[in-house]
């Protein structure tokens, strides 16, 4: 199998499906000759031509307005919203039409489209290029929201995504397209290559929208964690010497409960880490969902480790960010040793 980058991976998936489902189709702002801000579209236009892969205007709900119209006629629209910062304009059409649309109309019409974005922060993007907005997108019923964290799964999940009959939310997490990160600097310690999540094959596959994977298996803690959060996490757990088990959630809509049950109540411990805002954040559910189905079973109150409840601070991203250090002082409070 040949090593990608996930940049290169969610390339793949597309150009796979491209070929292989003539319903299939991409849009959004800059995806077509130039393909995409970050290259993930880059040379899909060439190959299956400007009426398969094209430009938008800069209008992002006009952009999912259209894709929610061509699901409903029968395509398989996938678009891009540059950042998902810039989401917000689109945010209507997707709780109001296409969250809705197979159970106003009685399962006459679907909509099966993917909103892909980048998102989240390291790239020094600033307050209007960083955000992880994964929670107001958990809270709509309705619409999947899938995350990855390495180019196997990015490949497997956007071809899984794009195949689902019902909306998917697909968050690229930015900071880890090229690279996994060590967290503590603003450079990646590797590229993908020599990564076991690298090995990419070709052609045709899927990962199950809503089946968690088990990083690293360990006695004494869980940690929940999606994104470039899971890499963060397993270097806190190496870093720390704590026998952590990490789970990489992958999606958290449709989520894996089984798993995370099965795991909480092995170690009874859990620490939840995400790179958006503490208040509110996917991972107060988390903790609710663990509280209430292995609440006999757990030996200390569940962790958070998440950004600072502040607008997105530019200037000082690298301690928003919970990094290492952050995690492992969770999983020492979690086993009552010293931070």
């Amino acid at each position: 199998m040949p090593e990608m980058s996930m940049i290169k991976a969610l390339n793949n998936a597309l150009d796979v499906m491209l070929a292989r489902d003539p319903n299939v189709l991409i849009f959004g702002e800059d995806v077509g000759y130039f393909g995409g801000v970050f290259r993930v579209t880059d040379k899909l236009q060439e190959k299956h031509g400007a009426t398969r892969c094209f430009d938008a205007p800069i209008s992002e709900g006009g952009i999912v307005a259209t894709a929610i119209g061509m699901g409903a006629y029968g395509l398989r629209p996938v678009v891009e919203i540059q950042f998902a910062d810039y989401i917000l304009p689109a945010y209507d059409q997707i709780v109001s039409e296409a969250a809705r649309l197979r159970y106003r109309s009685n399962g006459e019409f679907i909509a099966p489209l993917t909103v892909r974005s980048p998102y989240g922060g390291g790239i020094y993007g600033g307050q209007t290029h960083s955000q992880s907005p994964e929670a107001i997108f958990a809270h709509v019923t309705g619409v999947k929201t899938v995350i990855p964290s390495t180019p196997y799964d990015a490949k497997g999940l956007l071809i899984a995504a794009i195949e689902c009959n019902d909306p998917v939310i697909f968050l690229e997490p930015k900071r880890i397209y090229n690279g996994p990160f060590d967290g503590h600097h603003d450079r990646p310690v590797t590229t993908w290559a020599g990564h076991p999540g690298a090995d990419v094959p070709e052609g045709h596959y899927t990962v199950p929208l809503g089946k968690a994977s088990v990083v690293r298996e360990g006695a004494d803690v869980t940690v929940l964690t999606y994104g470039t959060m899971v890499h963060v996490s397993a270097a806190a757990i190496e870093e720390s010497g704590v026998d952590a088990e990490l789970i990489d959630l992958r999606s958290i809509v449709p989520l894996d409960i089984e798993t995370i049950i099965a795991s909480v109540r092995k170690t009874g411990r859990c620490v939840v880490v995400h790179e958006a805002s503490r208040y509110a954040g996917f991972g107060g559910e988390l903790a609710a969902l663990v509280q209430e189905r292995c609440f006999y079973h757990l030996e200390s109150p569940v962790e958070r480790v998440a950004g600072w409840d502040t607008p997105y601070p530019h200037a000082f991203e690298w301690d928003y960010f919970p990094g290492p250090a952050r995690v492992s002082a969770a999983l020492k409070r979690s086993l009552e040793m010293p931070a």
